[in-house]
C-alpha cells in the first residue's frame, strides 16, 4: 500500500503541474489532484466512511483550505489593496520610472531588477509589481532591442528571489515561520543580508549572460499590436513622496515585529495604504476602485493558494507523505540540510512558497525545535528554500507572470525564470546553510 501510495503522491503532483500548465484553473486542478493521491492512498473520501481518527479526503482538503485563508487573509486582502492604490496613485509608477531614468538604457535590465525589487520589498504584492512594472520592462527592452521572451525572468528576479524571503521583508514568506519558531521578521539578518546579495549579484549576471547570449544568436525585440504604453504625458507624484508608504510599511513592522508578530504585518500594511492615499490622492484616478480591484485580487490570490495548501493538506496524511518527510529530517549532518529539502519539496509539491511553509512548518518545527536547532537560522533557512522549487511551472507567479501579463509560452520564456527563481535561491540556501554552519548571525 505504502508503495502505491508513493505512486499516488508523485503522480497528483505531476498531474497538477500538467493541469496547470494546460491552462486548468487552480481552484479544479487542486481538489481533482488531491483526489488521485486520496484513491491511491486508501484514503475515505467522506467523513461519513471514515473511521474514528481516521483522516478523509473532504476533511483534509477543506482544512487546509480554510485554515489558510483563515490565518492570512487580512494580509493578502491588505496587501493586495496596497499595491492597487500604489498602481492607482502613480506611486508606483513614479518610483519605477525614477530607477529606470537614473539607470539608463546601458542598465534596462538591471532598471528593471531594481524597480521591482523596491516595490517588492516595501510591500507591495508580488502580481501587483509584474503588472506595474511590464509596461516600462516593455518600453526599455524594446528600445534596447532585447529579446522580450526574458521579461518574465527579469521581473522574477527583482521579485521573487533575494526580496521576498530576506530579513526584514514585509512578504509572507518570511512572516509565516513567526508563529511556529517564536522568531521575528528580522531573523538572521545578518546571514540573509550576504545571501540576499549573492543572489541579487549572481542572478543578475546570470541573466545578463543568457540574454547576450540569445542576442548572440540573432534573437531581437519583436513588436506586438497588444504591446502597453507606458503614459510619459501621465502626471505622477514626486518620486521620493512616492517611497514614503513604503517606507512607512516597513518601518511600522520593525516597531511591532516582536509584540505582534506575525499581526504586525496588518497594522503596517493599513499604514501603508493610509500613507499612499494621502501622498497620491490628487493624483489618483479612482482611489475606491483600486480598493475594490484589490479585494477582488486578494479573494483570488489566496483562493489559488489555499486551492494548493488543500492538495497538501490531503498530501500530509497519507502514508507516503510521512515516509517522504521522515527520510528528509533524518539526512546526515547539519539539521538544517533536511529542514531545507523538506520545505523546498512540500513547496515544489504545492507550487506556492507560502503554501509550502504553511505545510511543513507544523511537521518540522517541533521536530527541530526539540534538536536544539536555532530558531533564527531555521527561519532564515525555511523562507529562503521555500523559494526555491516553489517556481517550477506550476507556480501561480510563473504562470500569471509569463501568460497573462506578458504574454508568452512556457517554452520560451520558462528556462529563464527556472535560472533566475529556482537554482538562484536554491544557491542562496546552500550559502546560508554554510554561514550559519559557522554560527554567524546566532
Amino acid at each position: 500500500m505504502e508503495v502505491l501510495s508513493m505512486i499516488g503522491l508523485i503522480g497528483g503532483l505531476a498531474l497538477l503541474i500538467v493541469l496547470t500548465m494546460k491552462g486548468v484553473n487552480i481552484l479544479i486542478a487542486g481538489p481533482i489532484s488531491a483526489l488521485l493521491v486520496a484513491v491511491t492512498s486508501g484514503m475515505p473520501l467522506f467523513s461519513q466512511l471514515a473511521g474514528k481518527d481516521e483522516a478523509d479526503f473532504v476533511t483534509s482538503y477543506m482544512s487546509g483550505f480554510t485554515g489558510f485563508i483563515a490565518s492570512w487573509y487580512l494580509m493578502f486582502l491588505l496587501g493586495a489593496v496596497f499595491g492597487k492604490v500604489m498602481e492607482d496613485s502613480g506611486a508606483a509608477d513614479s518610483v519605477s520610472k525614477w530607477i529606470v531614468d537614473k539607470l539608463g538604457m546601458k542598465f534596462a535590465v538591471l532598471a528593471i531588477v531594481l524597480a521591482c525589487a523596491v516595490l517588492t520589498y516595501g510591500g507591495v504584492s508580488l502580481f501587483v509589481v509584474a503588472f506595474s512594472v511590464y509596461p516600462m520592462a516593455i518600453s526599455l527592452f524594446k528600445q534596447a532591442d532585447l529579446p522580450r521572451r526574458f521579461i518574465p525572468a527579469t521581473l522574477a528576479l527583482g521579485s521573487v528571489t533575494f526580496t521576498m524571503t530576506s530579513a526584514g521583508s514585509p512578504e509572507i514568506q518570511n512572516w509565516i515561520p513567526i508563529q511556529f519558531l517564536g522568531t521575528n521578521a528580522y531573523a538572521g539578518w545578518e546571514v540573509s543580508i550576504i545571501v540576499a546579495v549573492f543572489m541579487a549579484t549572481f542572478g543578475y549576471w546570470w541573466l545578463k549572460r543568457i540574454i547576450q547570449k540569445a542576442v548572440n544568436k540573432g534573437e531581437r525585440f519583436e513588436d506586438r499590436e497588444t504591446d502597453p504604453t507606458f503614459d510619459t504625458k501621465r502626471n505622477l507624484p514626486n518620486p521620493f513622496l512616492a517611497m514614503l508608504p513604503l517606507v512607512v510599511v516597513l518601518l511600522i513592522s520593525y516597531i511591532f515585529h516582536d509584540k505582534l508578530a506575525q499581526s504586525a504585518l496588518i497594522i503596517a500594511l493599513l499604514g501603508g495604504v493610509i500613507a499612499t492615499y494621502i501622498v497620491g490622492r490628487k493624483y489618483s484616478k479612482n482611489f475606491w476602485e483600486a480598493f475594490s480591484a484589490g479585494t477582488v485580487g486578494a479573494i483570488i490570490a489566496i483562493g489559488n493558494t489555499a486551492a494548493v495548501v488543500g492538495f497538501g493538506g490531503v498530501a500530509k496524511n497519507v502514508p507516503a507523505f510521512t515516509t517522504a518527510v521522515e527520510a528528509m529530517t533524518n539526512i546526515p549532518g547539519s539539521p538544517l540540510i533536511g529542514a531545507a529539502i523538506a520545505v523546498s519539496v512540500i513547496a515544489g509539491m504545492t507550487g506556492s512558497s507560502s503554501g509550502g511553509q504553511t505545510i511543513a512548518l507544523p511537521l518540522l518545527a517541533p521536530h527541530y525545535m526539540d534538536m536544539g536547532v536555532n530558531p533564527e537560522a531555521l527561519h532564515r533557512v525555511v523562507a529562503i528554500s521555500s523559494g526555491a522549487l516553489d517556481s517550477l511551472p506550476h507556480n501561480g507567479y510563473v504562470v500569471t507572470t509569463i501568460q497573462s501579463i506578458c504574454g508568452e509560452k512556457h517554452s520560451a520564456a520558462y528556462w529563464p525564470v527556472a535560472a533566475t527563481t529556482v537554482v538562484v535561491p536554491a544557491l542562496g540556501v546552500i550559502l546560508a546553510i554554510i554561514l550559519f554552519s559557522f554560527n554567524l548571525g546566532i
